[in-house]
């Protein structure tokens, strides 16, 4: 980090945190046809009540993950999914999700959001489903959703998947397969070392798998849902399916996984329309469709977390040393920085409160 380019007006560590961010996730690589990725709010700093050293990642800014934030005392929140989308002509507490930027920014708690720049670079949310799908990880917490009891009803009360911490294996296992990119990124965008970078990725077993070991391994990796959503070509059983290739774009996928005239045995996705389902399956293909943020929050705990946690505690640790080499360094800069080292070791944490709005409820009937 230029340490002599550090605003006055904003923390160092939440500039610290950007900088960690653009490094693992080049913001580059982001669709800019569509997204808006970048540090969508940058909260004033306030000498006088500094936030502790922490990162809340989370895949939406709702209203429950800004109290979380402001309760936690985070500097920055990481949102997947951008907060901001289109322009603003008014910033009021009439909108509840500008009410929430209104709220962080009082608190000094700042916002940046990375999105397809996670989709698209190699070993990020596309590759993490492909080691959801392909079984290449090990559960290291009991993941399974909890079923509550709704005495008012026939139903269960909405269950949502826990979020799984499965630990991806260095060393690939389950079947072997390769694994190739769908659409790449334009050349002109992608950082050098990252050459595999685009939208989607595709597997492709040696030998064809069956599809209900498929749907377990989908199933054990984002946190055991109560359901899974799936499509099959009608008269085919779902005991007998093979699968050779599988497709995988998280959140939406359609626009990804349904462009060619070939497309794969399985196509894993967030959601995916019920006329783009219908067509693949008529094609002889399964879809599989997780509910939109289903198909990317795991990847925060998994992979993202102690990402940007060891790139962060690099970064910060030498920060000081750093601001006190630039001579031409304002010493008021080097005045902030040291108050936030002395705020101790940095956090990376993932929200509690966050969660896909869809829930699943079910029938307690015999």
């Amino acid at each position: 980090m230029n340490v002599s380019k550090l605003s006055k007006d904003c923390s160092p560590f939440t500039q610290a945190v950007v900088t960690s961010m653009r490094k693992l996730y080049p913001e580059a690589l982001a669709d800019k046809s569509f997204d808006n990725t970048g540090l969508l709010l940058e909260a004033p700093l306030d000498p006088s009540r500094l936030q502790k050293n922490s990162v809340l990642l989370a895949i939406d800014l709702t209203t429950a993950v800004a109290d979380e934030a402001i309760k936690n005392k985070n500097s920055v929140v990481v949102a997947y999914h951008p907060i901001i989308f289109r322009g603003l002509k008014s910033i009021t507490f009439a909108d509840s999700q500008q009410k929430s930027l209104l709220r962080l920014a009082q608190h000094g708690i700042s916002v940046y959001s990375p999105h397809t720049a996670v989709d698209t670079v190699p070993g990020g949310m596309a590759d993490w489903l492909c080691d959801v799908v392909t079984g290449n990880f090990t559960s290291t917490q009991a993941s399974k959703a909890t079923i509550q009891t709704c005495q008012s009803s026939m139903y269960t009360a909405p269950s949502y998947p826990t979020s799984a911490i499965p630990e991806i294996n260095e060393s690939p296992q389950g079947p072997p397969h390769t694994r190739s990119t769908i659409h790449p990124s334009p050349p002109d965008s992608i950082p050098e070392g990252l050459e595999s970078a685009g939208a989607g990725r595709l597997v492709t077993f040696e030998t064809p798998q069956e599809l209900t070991t498929l749907v377990d391994n989908v199933a054990r990796g984002i946190g055991m849902p109560g359901g899974i959503p799936i499509a099959i070509p009608q008269g085919s059983s779902i005991d007998q399916i093979r699968i050779r290739t599988v497709g995988m774009c998280p959140g939406s996928g359609s626009g990804v996984l349904l462009r060619g005239s070939e497309i794969p045995d399985l196509l894993l996705t967030g959601e995916m329309s019920h006329h783009e389902a219908l067509a693949a399956t008529e094609r002889g293909s399964v879809v599989i469709s997780l509910s939109h943020t289903n198909s990317e929050r795991g990847y925060l705990r998994s992979v993202m977390q102690p990402k940007l946690l060891g790139e962060l505690a690099q970064g910060w640790k030498s920060l000081l040393g750093e601001t006190a080499k630039e001579s031409q360094a304002e010493q008021t800069v080097v005045e902030q920085v040291k108050k936030h080292v002395e705020q101790g070791e940095v956090q990376v944490s993932v929200s509690e409160a966050d969660r896909d709005p869809y829930g699943i409820m079910i029938w307690r009937g015999n």
